[in-house]
């Protein structure tokens, strides 16, 4: 079966929505990573400490899990109208650290997911503008989980079926 790498972009609920969609795709007898930003602690990036942490493990290691996977399933919540500090500092790191780093994201499947406590549609849309610029294939349709909408277990299905195409 296929791989599927999910970044949680956050720990609470964000992280229980990837645990979800983990579970969701297990069934299928896909192989799955959950890599949870904030418990890999990247420094902030900053052109200094780009020079400072050059070949750092945790981002090397990083980069492989993205190239292991078929597609991603990116699960952030809203900040300010926007997506997480650790994931703009995430995709920093990895864009500057590889070699290539359009070979982490061009025409590789995203799929796009929030748990939030406002609506959640600020930081997919950001979400999608950002993963598309890096040559992502992003998927139409999201998941959205707040107050008001709970998880739809046929979105999650066709959300891991659209990245693993």
């Amino acid at each position: 079966m296929a791989k599927l790498l999910i970044i949680a972009s956050s720990t609470g609920k964000n992280l229980q929505l990837a645990l979800d969609i983990q579970a969701a795709a297990e069934v299928h007898g896909h192989e799955v990573d959950v890599m949870d930003l904030c418990e890999l602690d990247l420094p902030m990036y900053t052109p200094e400490s780009e020079k400072e942490n050059l070949g750092n493990e945790v981002i090397e290691s990083s980069m492989k899990r993205i190239l292991w996977c078929k597609g991603m399933i990116v699960c952030a919540p809203e900040y300010n109208g926007s997506i997480p500090p650790v994931l703009n500092n995430f995709v920093a790191w990895v864009s500057v650290q590889s070699s290539n780093f359009r070979l982490l994201f061009n025409k590789r499947n995203v799929g796009l997911a929030s748990a939030s406590g406002g609506g959640g549609h600020h930081v997919v849309m950001v979400m999608r503008m950002m993963f598309s610029y890096v040559g992502s294939n992003v998927l139409g349709r999201s998941i959205i989980v707040n107050k008001s909408k709970s998880l739809n277990p046929d979105a999650v299905e066709e959300m891991i079926d659209g990245v693993l195409k």
